[in-house]
């Protein structure tokens, strides 16, 4: 089963306190999975809900779901290509920068990285507050979230 998920992080001043949300659609089946922090960034909010939801299709898939691939939808310019085009240098390089500074968020990129090994996904970026009805949600699912 190929399943989509929509993601999005929110963040009251930055740092501040955040929410993370995360769609995910598997068929006719819809889930929506969120949570926050008192003290976080956008960025850690936008990282979490990827993590999150991949963490929640590998529980799945120790249910006997069958998961043929993953398509995940940011607004998040930072996780995608975080994810897809900077990580890899990150971690030839001991997590440093092109700068040569540590990379912001580590923890977190070390576990989606984790998580990714062992998945086909395909990681697309979408324009945020552009009328996509997944992403709207997600968003306004994440500010719910962040604790006040």
């Amino acid at each position: 089963m190929e399943i989509k998920i929509y993601t999005d992080g929110a963040c009251i001043g930055n740092p501040g306190p955040g929410g993370w949300a995360a769609i995910i659609l598997a068929g006719d089946h819809k889930e929506e999975l969120f949570g926050g922090e008192k003290l976080t960034t956008n960025n850690r909010m936008e990282l979490q809900a990827a993590i999150k939801a991949l963490e929640h299709c590998v529980s799945q898939e120790k249910n006997k779901l069958s998961i043929t691939g993953i398509k995940i939808y940011t607004d998040s310019v930072y996780l995608k290509d975080g994810i897809t085009v900077w990580i890899d240098n990150w971690e030839k390089n001991n997590w440093k920068t092109s700068d040569k500074k540590n990379v912001k968020n580590i923890d977190l990129w070390k576990k989606l990285k984790d998580l990714t090994k062992t998945k086909k996904i395909e990681w697309c970026w979408i324009k945020g507050h552009s009328g996509n009805p997944m992403n709207d949600l997600a968003d306004k699912l994440a500010k719910e979230a962040t604790p006040i």
